[in-house]
């Protein structure tokens, strides 16, 4: 349609001024983190990075609900392997398995209305013959409570009914997942995040000092800690904003460097937003003059 291609050329127009401001190539990924896109996301890196003109930093804007956390792992690996550098720009939100993935950049630049959201991986199960996914913390939160209320003897019929229908080996899956998403966020912060955090600059006992590997990767495990906390956020879907992830988590987050910057950065994601929504896009990546759909 005519007014489709008007729309995509506008978003290229966008694109292309994003990828000068920033010095950097950009994409943008919409949807959920899914084994299946893997090949997809491959294919693009591959393309963009295939260019005689390819920047030594990628800015990957993003807007998900999560997903699984395997695929987040291969899509780094897939990004460091041709980028020096990543920022992720999370324009609206990027939940769960997004989280993660946004953990794994060189910095995150959100603005007040941006969210990440806590840490809970989704694992796929078969409910009446189809495939869907779960959020795994929420699941092993109640069967933990109701272990406690069995060790209390203060378990019901019911509860005792449910219990005894867990699946063990999908338990354990939830478990792995869960632990799989811990190492990988502590991972990439100590790695990517935290590389250039040479010195304190906030606590006035270590003002100038030099930090430590041993520092970086507390300072890793506490806010994983508090992102996997399910208990604490009471929500898999809560939002998480920068003021509470700079003040409370204590994660840097990089505010929009200046009016331009946002003005583009916005322009760029709720004119993809929209396109994506009215064409009704299960997922979708775009590069200028490269998307890649369904």
């Amino acid at each position: 349609m005519l007014l489709d291609k008007f729309v995509l050329d506008q978003i290229n127009q966008y694109a292309d001024k994003l990828e000068k401001k920033f010095d950097a190539d950009v994409i943008y990924y919409n949807g959920p983190t899914h084994f299946l896109l893997i090949n997809h996301f491959r294919d693009l890196i591959e393309r963009i990075a295939s260019y005689p003109n390819k920047k030594q930093r990628l800015c990957v804007f993003i807007k998900t609900s999560g997903g699984a956390v395997e695929p987040v792992e291969k899509m780094v690996d897939i990004i460091r392997h041709h980028y020096e550098t990543v920022w992720f720009f999370v324009p609206d939100f990027a939940m769960s398995a997004g989280t993660i993935f946004c953990l794994s950049g060189d910095k995150i630049y959100m603005d007040y209305s941006s969210s990440l959201g806590p840490i809970d991986p989704q694992v796929m199960i078969k409910e009446n013959g189809i495939d869907k996914y779960v959020p795994a913390l929420g699941v092993l939160e109640q069967v933990e409570k109701l272990v406690k209320k069995a060790q209390e003897n203060t378990l019901t019929g019911a509860e005792f009914a449910i219990l005894q229908n867990q699946n063990l080996a999908v338990l354990s899956s939830y478990e792995h997942a869960r632990e799989l998403s811990v190492d990988l966020a502590k991972k990439w912060l100590v790695k990517y995040k935290f590389k250039n955090w040479s010195h304190h600059r906030t606590d006035p006992e270590k003002l100038g000092k030099e930090v430590t590997p041993e520092e970086k990767e507390t300072r890793a495990a506490d806010i994983v800690g508090a992102l996997v906390n399910h208990a604490a956020w009471h929500s898999h879907a809560r939002f998480i904003g920068p003021r509470m992830l700079k003040n409370v988590l204590k994660l840097e987050i990089d505010e929009y460097p200046d009016v331009e910057a946002t003005m583009l950065i916005r322009c760029y994601s709720d004119l993809l937003t929209d396109y994506i929504e009215r064409a009704q896009h299960t997922y979708y990546m775009h590069h200028k003059g490269i998307t890649v759909e369904r």
